[in-house]
Formats: structure tokens, sequence, C-alpha cells
């Protein structure tokens, strides 16, 4: 049974309490891939592979390259993502999945179909990534 008590808990790298309780692994997962725009980085890198900064401000137009920067940071620092640097100067990076990374592959396919069951494209869409 899952203990439902909110107890103010904090992340690892934070002072910040979070509004959930921390000792459950639903709630500590999602407190490094449940923010906005981290499913759809971690989907663009399991379906293409390494990709660079340009490479996801093209794929997932809205997002500001803060909002970017800080979540591949995020997924870095909890060892989701590594970043590879390809070229010295100027210093450029492409991000790859590790192998933590890579287990949340089968998590990204269920949400597929999910959606796909249960949700519906709006019209000018096609496909389902």
């Amino acid at each position: 049974m899952i203990d439902r008590r909110a107890a103010p808990a904090y992340t690892l790298n934070s002072t910040m309490p979070t509004p959930y309780d921390m000792r459950c692994p639903v709630a500590r997962s999602l407190d490094i891939i449940g923010e906005r725009w981290t499913i759809l980085i971690l989907r663009d890198l399991l379906v293409g592979g390494p990709c660079r900064f340009q490479d996801f401000e093209n794929s997932l137009s809205g997002i500001s390259p803060n909002t970017l920067s800080a979540r591949l940071k995020r997924l870095e620092e909890y060892g989701v993502v590594e970043r590879r640097f390809y070229e010295q100067h100027p210093p450029r990076a492409e991000y790859a999945l590790t192998d933590k990374g890579r287990e949340l592959g089968p998590v990204l396919k269920t949400l597929l179909d999910w959606g796909r069951k249960h949700t519906i494209a709006p019209a000018a869409a096609s496909g389902d990534l």
C-alpha cells in the first residue's frame, strides 16, 4: 500500500521542499523526469540517438533555451544523459542516454501506447513521434 501522507521532503541538490512524499519511488522518479519537456527530450534521444542542443530546439518547438539547458543539466546530474564534447573551439556538445536513461525506453513506449489508445491527435498533426 502506498503511503500518501504529505510530508515535506528535499531533493538531493535542493533546499526547496517538494509538495509530495519522497519516500514513494514514483514521486522520486517524477522529481527527475516529471517536469515539462523532460519526457520529450528523452523521447528524442530514444528515437534519434545522440542530439545536439540545436537538434532539441528544432524538435521541441516552444522550449526556451534556458529551460532546455536546465532540463538537460538535471538529466545529466542524475545520470540519465551524458554530455559528450565533439569540438573543442568553440566547445560543442551532444547529449546521449546512459544505460540508466535507456532503461526508460519501456516507460516511454507505454506512454506512447496509452496516448494512441486514449487521446486524439490534433487534425493538423501527423505521426506519433
